[in-house]
Order: structure tokens, then C-alpha cells, then sequence
């Protein structure tokens, strides 16, 4: 068998048409291709597709923040007042996900901004 055989492998990228983009959202593409795991500014970026729609549909980040310990204070911000009791409910689903975005306990701390 020769090396002929395998082809090697290649990345794709998709180019983005219309407006131009940002460079935290290219770096955030390339860093996501690549499997690294950027910043908080990559947090934001991502929002939606690291809440899924059940979280991302009613609320946004706010803000974040990182501490002294290399962690962060998450704010965020629901669509609807109403929707903070059920959010708070869904705390620890959060702090989950953004935790398992980022492949550490980067969480310190999650609140609510009406």
C-alpha cells in the first residue's frame, strides 16, 4: 500500500459574506476550529450556541467578569423580567454549560440583571 491511498487532511473554513467581521469573532472561528477555547470575549461571541436555544431565546450576557482567582462573575440579562425566577432555577445548568465550554470550573459566580 502506498501513501497515495489517504488523503490529507484538510480544514474547512467557511467565508463569511456581507459585513465585515470582527477580529475577536474570526479569531473566535479560527480558535473553535482548532479546539482552543479562547476568552471571556469568546463567551459572548458564542452565547447562543453554548445555552442552546431554551436559554439563549430568553436571555443574554450581560457582562463578565474575571477575578483575582482566574474565574468569572457571569452576569446576565433576561429578555423579560419575568423570566428571572426560571433562570435562577436554571443556575446550576448554566454555570454547567459555560463550565464545560470552557473545560474548567471557570465559574465562580452567576447573576441576574433585570
Amino acid at each position: 500500500m502506498s501513501n497515495q491511498d489517504s488523503k490529507p487532511k484538510v480544514l474547512s473554513i467557511d467565508r463569511r459574506h456581507g459585513r465585515p467581521q470582527t477580529i475577536g469573532a474570526a479569531l473566535g472561528n479560527l480558535f473553535d476550529i482548532l479546539g482552543i477555547r479562547a476568552s471571556d470575549a469568546d463567551l459572548a461571541n458564542r452565547w447562543e450556541k453554548i445555552m442552546g436555544p431554551e436559554i439563549a431565546s430568553v436571555a443574554q450576557l450581560a457582562a463578565i467578569k474575571k477575578t483575582p482567582k482566574n474565574k468569572y462573575n457571569v452576569v446576565i440579562r433576561p429578555f423579560n423580567p419575568a423570566m428571572t425566577l426560571q433562570l435562577s432555577y436554571m443556575k446550576d445548568e448554566i454555570i454547567e454549560r459555560i463550565n464545560k465550554y470552557f473545560g474548567r470550573d471557570a465559574v465562580e459566580k452567576i447573576s441576574f440583571r433585570k
